[in-house]
């Protein structure tokens, strides 16, 4: 790694330069973030995977923008242009900003007017305009009357072309405008003329003004969607006349004929070059961060989505809710095979309660069933209503479910791979029961973008938006860790070091071989080498394996001195994990060595304290209030119970058991200043509410949790 570079990213993300150095390098080996958070904190000084990701990406950015300089250098030596000076400033350069002003007067272009002024032969009249000390120069533009040049006017509108050309391609005037544009640029939307009510979404954009820096990200995007669409014309701009004040300050030096000439090409080169290019940059610019900041409230609500309680391995029954076509019922075993489906339908128009539950009743016991799993959809509430009318005879679990992505699920070649002799409603159903039993396992299936649980995801960059999805899906997995003998092959792929093939390599040698015994076994696995199980071993868990420690977080790297640890004490390894006194007397300090230190031998004794312990917390049962079915039953002022679906920049959208979802905005979620709404809340969090407002005719309801408990 250059040094140059090690500074550079030490200076950009404060974390020194040993560590970014350390880091780089396991990362070049092969390492994957997970397994260096997790396994490497001496090496990495204990970075987390936030700080090793940004390690990475700006290594990335880095080495392209050190390609972009080589095309820069190559280009402008083609042009015989290069000089010693200019080498060094492009060398010295890693603003990629900074190296396209110092490129754009050597870069190829198509014809522009100037370029056309250039080949009539008028640019020697441009450099005597530019020294603004002729008193006549429509004397000396005369000479240049021949040719393709009609007039005096003519030639000097043609030497004007290649000043205004010149001004907007120096460095110092772009540093002007953009300066302008940071600390004054507004941002002004106006819906297009005879599209009011194409456009009556975006009502609230109509007519505004703001100035750029205090406009948030979702509204941004919003008015850039709607911009897209037709519907709104957008610019941005400063301070116009000051701007070209200033710029006049640069280059005007006379107040005679020349002098006017060139003041004229500077504000055309404002108006009609600089203007537009820094608007357009401008432009980028905002959108990129407003992407960033909506790519991150969505990766962090999909974090606290996948890692939402889980009721574990229990024999599961998911119904798939509906009126007319009934609902589908699914019994599903403790490992979320598919036991048994059938349809039932205790709802009109069909309305056959009684049969529906003798059928229920039977599935209970015919399947041991300890829990049901109500999708949240079409007919829930009324579904559920119908189950604890009910009585059992025995105690059953009544949750409902999140359904945000089950019909992609169900559509997919993962449910058709899995269940190929069903139809998307069994598949709907048993994904509803499954989610109840391990949201991360299901979940993983679906594409991220489907869970509905973002702002304007389509709007963003797209493959910004999937590389952060994918890295939360990676974190969340390899953070709670995997069952090797249950997981399927699409839960596997996102295990540090496994990629789709290993991960269907392991599928297979279990199909042949049984379960795993040990983690050692892995290595019999068709294309598993050495490096691939060092990075996801840690990983994978086997619950009922001979040695305990294949169950639990400690890496098989390690087991040598848990092993220890027990011999020391006169003890087994399952001994040690089971008694507390014994670890107690463990002194970490003697397991020191050259390459384990204090943070690994922290986390080896917390793994034997709770082994495989899973970092999600217990399920809870809800219930939303029986009197609010739709929104003619809301009333302001009235406390609801509800379910945090959605977190945005703006504050929470809180499921209160109707079809449409209530906005408690930021300013309305706490008795105190809330700049970020996950200081407050997270994603199926229980919640009570008060009721604001309710606007019928838009389907909006604003709720508070001001006040409440």
């Amino acid at each position: 790694m250059t040094p140059l570079f090690l500074h550079l990213i030490s200076a950009a993300t404060g974390i020194s330069e040993k560590q970014v150095d350390q880091t780089l390098t396991l990362l070049e080996g092969g390492a994957t973030i997970p397994f260096i958070s997790r396994y490497r904190k001496e090496a990495t000084g204990g970075l987390d995977e936030v700080q090793i990701e940004s390690v990475k990406s700006h290594y990335e950015k880095l080495n392209e923008t050190a390609k972009r300089k080589e095309t820069i250098v190559n280009t402008i030596s083609e042009q015989g242009k290069m000089t010693d000076d200019l080498l060094k400033r492009i060398e010295e350069t890693w603003d990629a900003t900074a190296l396209e002003d110092i490129y754009l007067p050597y870069k190829p272009k198509r014809k522009t007017r100037a370029e056309a002024a250039r080949q009539k032969g008028l640019e020697p009249l441009a450099t005597l305009l530019m020294l603004q000390r002729d008193p006549h120069p429509e004397v000396r533009a005369a000479a240049y009357v021949k040719g393709d040049v009609k007039d005096v006017d003519d030639a000097l509108k043609g030497a004007r072309d290649i000043i205004a050309e010149q001004v907007s391609e120096n460095e110092r005037a772009r540093h002007t405008v953009r300066n302008a544009f940071v600390r004054q640029a507004v941002l002004t939307a106006k819906v297009v003329k005879g599209k009011e009510e194409e456009a009556a979404n975006y009502r609230d954009y109509f007519d505004c003004s703001e100035p750029l820096k205090r406009c948030s990200s979702h509204r941004l995007l919003a008015i850039r969607r709607a911009e897209s669409e037709g519907l709104l014309r957008v610019s941005l701009s400063p301070n116009d006349e000051e701007c070209a004040e200033r710029l006049e300050h640069q280059f005007v030096r006379s107040h005679n004929a020349c002098g006017q000439q060139v003041a004229e090409a500077v504000q055309d080169a404002y108006k009609r070059l600089l203007k537009p290019s820094i608007e357009t940059e401008f432009a980028a610019l905002s959108k990129e961060r407003a992407d960033e900041e909506a790519i991150r409230v969505f990766s962090e609500n999909l974090r606290q989505l996948l890692l939402a309680s889980p009721l574990g391995q229990k024999r599961v029954m998911g119904i798939d809710p509906g009126f007319r076509t009934g609902c589908k019922v699914v019994c599903l075993d403790a490992q979320g095979n598919l036991l048994h489906n059938e349809n039932i339908y205790p709802h009109p128009p069909v309305n056959k309660p009684k049969e529906a539950f003798a059928k229920i009743q039977k599935m209970l016991e015919a399947y041991r069933i300890e829990a049901i799993a109500i999708g949240n959809g079409t007919a829930s509430r009324e579904t559920e209503e119908f189950l604890k009318q009910q009585t059992f005879g025995r105690e059953v679990q009544i949750f409902i479910v999140s359904e945000q992505g089950a019909s992609i699920y169900s559509a997919s070649k993962i449910a058709r791979d899995e269940f190929p002799d069903y139809d998307v409603t069994v598949r709907g159903a048993v994904s509803i029961g499954r989610r109840l039993m391990d949201p991360l396992a299901e979940l993983v299936k679906i594409e991220p973008k489907s869970i509905g649980v973002g702002q304007y995801q389509h709007d963003v960059d797209q493959s910004k938006l999937k590389k952060s999805l994918d890295q939360t899906v990676e974190s969340c997995v390899n953070l709670v860790g995997v069952n090797l003998n249950t997981a399927s092959s699409h839960l596997l792929t996102y295990i540090s070091g496994l990629g789709p093939q290993l991960a269907q390599n392991i599928v297979n040698y279990r199909a042949e071989n049984g379960p795993f015994g040990s983690r050692k076994e892995l290595m019999k696995v068709p294309r598993m080498g050495a490096k691939a199980f060092e990075q996801c071993a840690g990983f994978l868990r086997i619950p009922d394996a001979k040695n305990p420690l294949d169950n639990t977080a400690v890496h098989p790297e390690s087991y040598g001195i848990v092993e220890q640890m027990a011999k020391d004490l006169g003890c087994s390894v399952s001994q040690l994990i089971a008694d507390k006194t014994l670890r107690q007397q463990i002194k970490p300090e003697k397991y020191i060595t050259d390459t384990v230190g204090m943070p690994t031998l922290k986390d080896i004794l917390q793994e034997l304290e709770k082994p495989g312990r899973d970092p999600r917390g217990p399920i809870k049962v809800f219930e939303f209030d029986k009197n609010v079915r739709t929104l003619d039953d809301l009333r302001p002022g009235m406390e609801l119970p509800g379910i945090v679906g959605n977190i945005t920049n703006f504050g929470a959208f809180v499921d209160i058991g109707i079809k449409e979802n209530g906005l408690v905005h930021l300013s309305q979620l706490a008795d105190r200043y809330v700049s970020d709404p996950n200081e407050v809340v997270s994603i199926h969090q229980h919640v009570r509410v008060k009721v604001l407002s309710v606007d019928k005719e838009r389907k909006r309801i604003q709720l508070s949790m001001k006040g409440m408990e």
